[in-house]
């Protein structure tokens, strides 16, 4: 992952004022529905959709096939996701695509000519950082790694996946962190 210099702590920022528009404390639980409808974007379960081969397929055949995607009508923006994943998983996809949106990602196709996938892999890279942010900011990690909570425990506090959240720990470089502060704290006792 090789992001644009400075977007870390633009990213950074970004999360925390939108943490605060939604009065969510660093610690609180953000809910990427209504982060969502915050941004004004209507969000849609993939099982919503009219009943059609694509979808039954999406859902049940092949539901590792599909997590979510923005569906543009000119500007205006709507999620569809997947409802068959976990609730961990939802919610970092549904996060995932909101942070398309917050950072003015211009629409494009889905697919070229011939059918192949296009992908801009900066432009999903930037949306997977903004999204791990603003699902748990750095700060919250420190407090995981410090053992404010057990790791599962905390997970399911945030309402993501263990992956998730371990992903985050180790992002954020939270546990090397706190493992030299208190290394650093148990040397100057021991002068």
């Amino acid at each position: 992952m090789a992001l644009r210099r400075g977007f870390k702590t633009e990213a950074n920022e970004l999360a925390a004022d939108i943490r605060r528009e939604l009065q969510l404390r660093v610690l609180d639980r953000l809910d990427p529905l209504s982060l969502a409808a915050h941004l004004e974007i209507p969000v849609v379960p993939l099982s919503e959709l009219p009943d059609a081969p694509s979808v039954a397929h999406l859902l049940y055949v092949e539901p590792k096939a599909f997590s979510a995607v923005t569906v543009f009508a000119g500007r205006k923006r709507v999620i569809v996701y997947n409802n068959q994943h976990s609730t961990g998983r939802q919610a970092s996809s549904v996060t995932h695509e909101a942070a398309h949106g917050l950072l003015l990602h211009e629409p494009k196709p889905a697919v070229d000519h011939r059918g192949c996938r296009l992908w801009d892999q900066d432009v999903e890279d930037e949306a997977d950082w903004l999204a791990g942010v603003l699902l748990v900011p750095e700060d919250a990690a420190l407090a995981v790694a410090r053992g404010s909570m057990p790791e599962p425990a905390a997970a399911v506090h945030f309402g993501v996946s263990e992956q998730m959240l371990t992903y985050r720990l180790n992002i954020t470089g939270a546990r090397l962190r706190v493992q030299r502060g208190r290394g650093m704290a148990y040397g100057r006792r021991r002068e």
